[in-house]
């Protein structure tokens, strides 16, 4: 609970003419602490520690309330600081167009005179009894932010301490897989439950972003069409296995966005990934990019257990989840779509959700801006991964399992790979075999990541390419990540393809 701490409370006085200040001062002296100012421009000053102000009509000019203006505008959010306005019955014009002006930007009572005392302190003690209400959601205001930041931290050191034993059990399944192409079902199993949890691990670092506004895009280009056909056809798989029929059809592209391609891949990705969790065997899944004027409207019908009418409403707010049976069988923690509105809303887009009903199945669409720029970007055609062979790597990993199961996965690539266990030893390593890639944790001993990654360019130059491999995810941990001298940043658990593409990449030239 958040507690206020005792400061004595202090009116403030403007009343430059005639005995208002004085009389004032002497009725409130065992309530509060009194301060006569001189002028408007003291009183301002003074406003940040003041419980309450009185201010006569006669100083309330043109200028003096144009000052006075913009210092309230200036307090803080929580703050509303009571004035008291001494008003004369001899001048309601004047009196009128003064308060009028002044009470869009503060919390007035008027006096008339002749003010008697007993008013004076009953109307100051109903304002400082204001005030405190004020300092009290001050504090509540300063606990809630501790905590929100308590809570990041937390959420990005139980991220770290999650991926790396994601890491390396998602290294150990794809070397296991490589190795032999009868691997039993049991290695899929395992290979897909680590994708659901680093998919969970990821919301909930993300949840925390987007409820503290700290979200930031990567923009660039993106085809709808190609991005959607790749990640339709990625869940082909999964489909097949469930035994549900997943279908696409388009309108020509490309249809190009400007936004962020990860985070567009996150928004379908989750809303593919909860039509096959809600959609039964033998049902059905549509997927269809529909080219609208300025638009481009993505849809995803399905056939599953559709959406309660009173659940609908708040289907996309934060933790909503229309089925919250016992059971839990199908999952999630009713963050994914949060997500998906919030990053569909920075994309300058919309998404809505429509179901006749329970056992209806439902439809999700998101609907984004095109790119205004006419002209199509030549792409340069995708390919499978070359394969790879024949590169100089450094592995820097602190963790053994993830060091091993990095390190065989690698070699079987056709790598040959040093390792290093900690900081000093990783740029000692670094320095005298000059690798082409360093693969570096932050997370390290001795020396951290971003130390490592200073050591080593300030040696080598850009001769090597330095790849940050850590279970740190933050927007500000990429950040610091390029201004310790990495070229690129990768999350645990590693997705093979990216990496692979990462390897095979030239090095910068030389400075």
């Amino acid at each position: 609970m958040a507690t206020t701490t005792a400061t004595p409370d202090v009116v403030l006085i403007l009343a430059p003419f005639g005995r208002d200040a004085p009389l004032s001062a002497r009725a409130l002296r065992d309530v509060a602490t009194t301060k006569i100012c001189e002028d408007v421009d003291e009183l301002c000053r003074e406003l940040p520690g003041a419980s309450a102000a009185i201010i006569t009509q006669e100083a309330l000019t043109v200028t003096s309330l144009r000052t006075l203006a913009i210092a309230l505008r200036a307090q803080p959010g929580w703050s509303d600081l009571p004035l008291i306005v001494f008003t004369a019955a001899q001048n309601p014009t004047a009196y009128r167009r003064s308060v009028e002006a002044l009470a869009t930007l503060g919390n007035v009572t008027e006096l008339e005179r002749p003010v008697h005392p007993i008013t004076l302190v009953s109307a100051i003690r109903a304002a400082i009894r204001a005030r405190h209400r004020q300092y009290e959601m001050r504090e509540l205001i300063k606990d809630m932010e501790t905590a929100l930041h308590q809570r990041d931290e937390f959420l990005a050191i139980l991220g770290h301490e999650l991926r790396n034993p994601l890491g390396a059990i998602a290294n150990a399944v794809e070397l296991a897989q490589r190795r032999s192409s009868d691997a039993p079902g049991e290695i899929s199993i395992i290979r897909r439950q680590v994708l659901v949890l680093s998919r969970l691990v990821n919301d909930l670092l993300d949840v925390s972003r987007v409820t503290s506004g700290k979200v930031v895009l990567v923009r660039d280009r993106v085809d709808v069409v190609e991005l959607v056909e790749r990640l339709v056809g990625e869940a082909g798989a999964d489909a097949r296995r469930e035994q549900i029929h997943l279908s696409l059809t388009s309108d020509p592209g490309p249809l190009y966005v400007v936004g962020d391609q990860v985070r567009l891949e996150q928004v379908f990705n989750n809303l593919l990934g909860n039509a096959l969790k809600y959609t039964p065997a033998r049902g059905r899944i549509e997927v269809a990019i529909v080219h609208d004027g300025s638009d481009v409207r993505v849809h995803v019908r399905d056939s599953g257990v559709g959406i309660p009418g009173d659940a609908l409403p708040h289907i996309f707010d934060l933790f909503a989840q229309a089925d919250m049976t016992i059971d839990r069988a199908r999952g999630g923690m009713g963050i994914g779509l949060t997500l998906v509105r919030t990053l569909v809303e920075l994309h300058g887009g919309r998404v809505a959700a429509r179901s006749p009903g329970p056992g209806q199945g439902s439809e999700f669409t998101v609907t984004l801006p095109l790119s205004a720029e006419v002209a199509a970007r030549a792409e340069a055609p995708v390919d499978a991964a070359p394969a790879l062979g024949g590169r100089r790597l450094l592995l820097i990993e602190d963790n053994i399992d993830n060091r091993n199961s990095l390190r065989a996965l690698l070699e079987e690539l056709g790598h040959v790979v040093a390792v290093a266990r900690d900081g000093v030893e990783g740029v000692a390593v670094a320095i005298a075999t000059a690798p082409e890639v360093a693969l570096v944790d932050i997370g390290l001993p001795e020396l951290d990541g971003y130390q490592v990654a200073q050591r080593v360019r300030a040696a080598l130059g850009h001769r090597v390419r330095l790849i940050a491999l850590t279970g740190y995810g933050l927007p500000e941990d990429i950040r610091r990540a390029r201004a310790a001298g990495f070229d690129a940043h990768l999350v645990k658990p590693v997705d093979v393809r990216t990496l692979e593409r990462l390897l095979l990449a030239d090095p910068q030239p030389a400075d």
